[in-house]
């Protein structure tokens, strides 16, 4: 490394581990560091920058992870090849020009105008597979998180405390609460690579709110949008709501499909999509797609919703920096929720949208306030996430769904031989069961559902995709290595009599 490349990350106060990997994905995007060249060894690095071994180790790890480096055994790191990950596609991103977003080619505002098959939609999406149940959290049930974990105590208590002030009790500014989006603004820079202000921070009640805002704010209705196949549900749904059409796009074991995109309509100028970690089926969208995306919108002038549920769990690795920290071209908006990660009551979503559209959004939002979240609840979140408890939660919350994860994975193992085989995943909140063949997994889910069991199938996530199919099961509220087993006995059961079983095994066999 030259003199300029290799300056000491001492002299700034962001970590030292995201100061080597900022300085490394900079050097890989330009081209100073070449796909195939090998990259600095551990031990010199280290020394050169006078940090620990272990902090280099942890920045390569991560950046292995992204997929900017590729580990060789005793050969060494080397830069990513062309291909494997990206990394040609990664340079040429950089030394492309950048192009901002042509705000004024957007079609002039408009108040939101609700198809007249609405109330249809809107039953469909109470009672989609991807939906909740009145009566609590079901065994394997999906969309929740450990409601036995969440700390009652302390939102209770600050709860008590914005009560007693009626300016808690107001209602709220459409943007959302300043402080909040502060907090938040704080939060995604730390944790997802997310550069923004408070005022590109919308908080609203619940993805789906913020998924019509951007349609609404952008013009989009009646356009075409890329979709993810399998997908999360609701997004056809709340696409058909506003007129869209959806255009299915299939993923692999890297994501999305990016050579598909090329075959989506000239009216698609949206693309919704969960890279870093994707709904279903939990992989992650590789960088040389990640750049194919971002070049797909803004050569196409397309807007990008990036959908990062789950994005805080990961049990290999560290978490992928979201696609908005790759976007130099401000085509992303970003989506987070609150509600999955504390308590679904919550309905507390928000997007970050790029800053060249934030008048147009606070445009939107003066005649339909209604999109946000009652001022006590925003108050609340606020504190708890700048007390530090958000933060703590979520690091407790890790260790403890990686416990429960590997009791589902333990209860599995002995039905593996019989087809009740769970698919490897790096992280996410459930478990994706393969079946035996010739399963219907409607049916087994159907079955399962009778046995008490809130297991969703696979194949109700699809749009146009056929066979794939599958049981999807989430871990987060299962209380003990017991009642993991007695679950999957209960599944095993239920799929019995529609998969090629033989006799069951018995607890505790292998």
């Amino acid at each position: 490394m030259t003199e300029e490349q290799s300056a000491s990350p001492r002299r700034r106060t962001t970590p030292l581990q995201e100061q080597i990997c900022d300085r490394l994905r900079r050097l890989i995007r330009d081209g100073r560091m070449p796909a195939g060249s090998r990259a600095p060894s551990l031990r010199a690095l280290a020394t050169e920058l006078g940090v620990s071994r272990g902090t280099v180790v942890a920045a390569y790890d991560r950046l292995i992870g992204e997929g900017y480096l590729a580990a060789r055994g005793t050969a060494g790191t080397f830069v990513a090849e062309p291909g494997a990950t990206g990394a040609t596609g990664a340079t040429g991103a950089a030394g492309s020009p950048t192009r901002r977003p042509r705000i004024a080619t957007l079609p002039p505002l408009d108040r939101p105008r609700v198809p007249a098959e609405h109330a249809a939609v809107s039953h469909r999406l109470r009672t989609s597979p991807a939906g909740g149940h009145a009566s609590g959290a079901l065994p394997l049930q999906l969309g929740l998180p450990a409601l036995d974990a969440f700390p009652r105590k302390v939102w209770a208590r600050l709860s008590a405390h914005h009560a007693r002030h009626s300016i808690s009790l107001m209602k709220p500014d459409p943007a959302g609460l300043p402080r909040l989006r502060e907090a938040l603004v704080a939060y995604l820079h730390r944790s997802r690579g997310v550069e923004a202000t408070a005022r590109q921070v919308f908080v609203v009640a619940g993805y789906e709110a913020g998924l019509s805002l951007t349609i609404q704010a952008l013009g989009l209705g009646g356009d075409a949008a890329v979709i993810e196949d399998p997908g999360y549900p609701p997004v056809a749904m709340v696409l058909a709501r506003w007129g869209m059409t959806d255009c299915p796009v299939r993923v692999d074991a890297d994501g999305l499909v990016t050579d598909h995109l090329k075959e989506a309509p000239d009216n698609a100028r949206l693309a919704v999509v969960t890279p870093s970690h994707h709904s279903p089926l939990c992989m992650s969208l590789s960088l040389e797609r990640r750049l194919a995306l971002l070049q797909w919108a803004n050569e196409r002038q397309a807007w990008i919703v990036e959908d990062d549920y789950d994005g805080e769990y990961r049990y290999a690795g560290p978490p992928l920096p979201a696609l908005k920290s790759l976007d130099r071209d401000d085509r992303v908006l970003y989506a987070g929720t609150l509600s999955k990660v504390l308590y679904p009551g919550l309905r507390l979503a928000y997007l970050v949208v790029p800053a060249s559209l934030v008048d147009r959004f606070e445009q939107v939002l003066q005649p339909w306030p209604s999109a946000g979240c009652p001022s006590l609840l925003q108050e609340v979140a606020a504190d708890f996430m700048e007390r530090g408890h958000f933060a703590r939660h979520i690091k407790r919350m890790r260790t403890l769904y990686g416990v429960r994860r590997s009791w589902l994975e333990a209860a599995l193992a002995p039905y593996a031989a019989f087809g009740l085989r769970h698919q490897p995943q790096r992280g996410g909140l459930h478990l994706t069961i393969g079946l035996p063949d010739g399963a219907d997994d409607r049916d087994c889910a159907s079955r399962a559902r009778e046995a008490g069991l809130a297991v969703l199938a696979l194949s109700s996530w699809c749009r146009g995709r056929t066979g794939l199919t599958g049981l999807l099961a989430s871990f987060t509220n299962i209380g003990s290595p017991d009642a993991a087993h007695e679950y999957v006995a209960r599944l095993a059961a239920a799929v019995r009599p529609v998969g090629a079983f033989g006799p069951l095994p018995m607890r505790g066999s292998r």
